[in-house]
């Protein structure tokens, strides 16, 4: 199984398991110029050099050394479910992706067909009903997630639990879990702890939001895309993230997590 998902600088000087949809642009853009002293020209995710994933073969076997050593600072980054589901859905399923086409070729028309949502027509920029299509959306993502219907789940919306997990059960262990609503906070106590060869300034390091502009703009606030039936499809899909991420999940509107994720719970419990 390995370490998919998980990314390192080339000094070696930390270890990311990335979550899709929680600044993994911004954080791969940071672990690069830490490195290298100059972020990549283009989409961190599609650099080939200058930073080890796990899905250049090449990386492979220094990342399960280091890993399986605990050989440097390991850290992941979470978001409130809630705010991650409704950026996948605009991002993914509404908008138009960097190679000018829909996201995964014939999602998003089986989704029109079998869902009867609407997405702002071919390019996403007419008028529709948000809500009412984005709660078809999260029973999509619910079939897909429970019973693998009509397709696998994708990992833009797949549970944060399930990718933190992997990590943990192959050998894995995490020194910071930090939140993407207190991201300074959190990446500078990571940054603390790495031996960097170039110092990173948070307040001036721009965010890389490769998602931004693809889609239509979130017209309602948070809360008025969840009622009780979209609640009660949050906590059955996302139960495990509210718990160990310690999100609200009574209140959609609150974005903020309640508390600091404990580790020992994360690992007790991911790591069955």
């Amino acid at each position: 199984m390995g370490f998919p998902g998980t990314w390192m600088t080339e000094s070696e000087s930390v270890v990311y398991r990335v979550v899709p949809k929680c600044a993994c642009s911004t954080i791969g853009q940071i672990m690069f110029y830490s490195d290298h002293g100059k972020f990549f020209d283009g989409d961190i995710h599609d650099s080939t050099s200058g930073l080890h994933k796990w899905s250049q073969s090449e990386s492979q076997p220094l990342i399960e050394a280091n890993v399986l050593r605990h050989g440097s600072p390991t850290f992941t980054c979470v978001r409130n479910p809630y705010t991650r589901i409704l950026s996948s859905f605009f991002d993914k399923i509404c908008g138009i992706q960097r190679n000018g086409r829909r996201y995964r070729g014939n999602m998003v028309p089986l989704l029109i067909q079998k869902y009867g949502i609407e997405v702002g027509g071919p390019d996403g920029t007419e008028e529709f009903d948000q809500i009412k299509s984005f709660r078809r959306f999260l029973l999509f993502a619910r079939d897909t997630i429970r019973w693998k219907k009509p397709m696998d789940p994708d990992i833009h919306w797949s549970a944060m639990s399930g990718h933190v997990a992997t990590f943990i059960a192959n050998g894995g262990k995490y020194d910071h879990i930090f939140f993407t609503e207190s991201f300074n906070d959190g990446m500078g106590k990571v940054l603390d702890s790495m031996d960097s060869k170039h110092k990173v300034d948070l307040k001036k390091i721009p965010r890389f939001n490769e998602s931004e502009g693809h889609g239509p703009k979130r017209a309602h606030p948070v809360e008025d895309y969840f009622d009780d039936m979209s609640m009660h499809l949050m906590w059955e899909i996302y139960k495990k993230d509210f718990q160990l991420f310690k999100y609200d999940f009574e209140n959609p509107g609150n974005k903020m997590p309640k508390s600091e994720v404990d580790l020992k719970e994360v690992h007790r419990r991911l790591g069955d």
